[in-house]
């Protein structure tokens, strides 16, 4: 089933084009990864799925129903969380959820919000308040505001800023025990590529405002080609030698070092190349992580 519907969706600033012509889908019970560099139109989006602002053009269906003619409907089954949340520093962690049950209009029990603080491991905290919280557990009472009216749907932007390790591997495992354990369809935006490999079904990259990746994180990495990295004791004289060869034509654009997006049955092939025309070759390693490819494919698009 499909939960969230965007098409042809564009917002403009003035002469800004914020976000051009973006479509895609999110369906139930995955956790769908939206990635973009500052500035690539990411959280203009996620705004306008949460009808903080309007689009330019374009449409979005939320839950098969139109997010203008229906927002009151929708956001009823939505819970959202934008980067750090705004808390009340004197408000216990149960008073904030007590708060903010009340403001859903829904009915939501005693035991449904100590529900919710178990979900994001806040229960031996509850009656604390925000203030004496770290940030990774004030990240954690955000997500358990946007969880505590049982929504079927939760948008997270940038959920892990400002957290160390620790924190950020908390709020992954919190992410993917919503989708595996309460079926919940999350959409969680990120700079962090790694945490959005490991825990993301299907995965947008936009750059620039335009869609220019969408797919399974496995189709992404596609087996068929591969991200070779070449280190060189004399790069200058390297990228001559390979700017004159038939290999130039798979070589891409990086400010630095020398990267190749080739087909893996080359790689025998540039490997001679590399040898035969005495670049001074230190290694050739296999580039395949989901950070190696986000570079790639937004340093062919500028």
């Amino acid at each position: 089933m499909t939960i969230i519907n965007v098409a042809s969706l564009c917002k403009n600033f003035g002469s800004l084009e914020a976000v051009k012509d973006l479509s895609f889908e999110v369906n139930e019970g995955e956790i769908f990864g939206f990635l973009g560099q500052n500035g690539s139109g990411k959280s203009t989006t996620i705004r306008m799925l949460l009808s903080l602002i309007h689009p330019t053009s374009g449409h979005i269906e939320i839950f098969g129903q139109d997010i203008v003619a229906h927002r009151n409907q929708i956001a009823k089954k939505m819970g959202a969380i934008i980067e750090r949340p705004d808390l009340y520093p004197y408000l216990t962690a149960k008073e904030h959820l007590q708060l903010f049950a009340k403001l859903s209009q829904k009915k939501i029990s005693a035991s449904q919000i100590e529900h919710t603080l178990q979900q994001v491991g806040l229960s031996n905290r509850a009656f604390d308040k925000a203030q004496t919280f770290s940030l990774g557990m004030k990240q954690r009472l955000g997500i358990a505001i946007a969880l505590v009216h049982q929504p079927e749907l939760v948008i997270l932007d940038e959920p892990t800023n400002g957290l160390d390790p620790q924190g950020i591997a908390d709020i992954r495992h919190l992410i993917k025990d919503l989708a595996q354990k309460e079926g919940k369809t999350i959409l969680v935006s990120s700079h962090l590529l790694t945490e959005i490999e490991q825990m993301a079904h299907q995965i947008l990259i936009i750059h620039q405002g335009k869609k220019i990746a969408l797919g399974p994180t496995a189709t992404l990495l596609d087996p068929a080609k591969s991200l070779m990295k070449l280190n060189t004791t004399n790069d200058v004289l390297s990228k001559e030698k390979i700017a004159v060869s038939e290999f130039a034509a798979f070589q891409l654009d990086r400010e630095e070092g020398i990267y190749f997006s080739i087909p893996t049955e080359k790689i025998a092939s540039l490997h001679q190349f590399i040898v035969n025309a005495g670049i001074p070759i230190v290694s050739l390693e296999s580039k395949r992580s989901l950070e190696d490819y986000f570079l790639q494919i937004t340093s062919q698009s500028n």
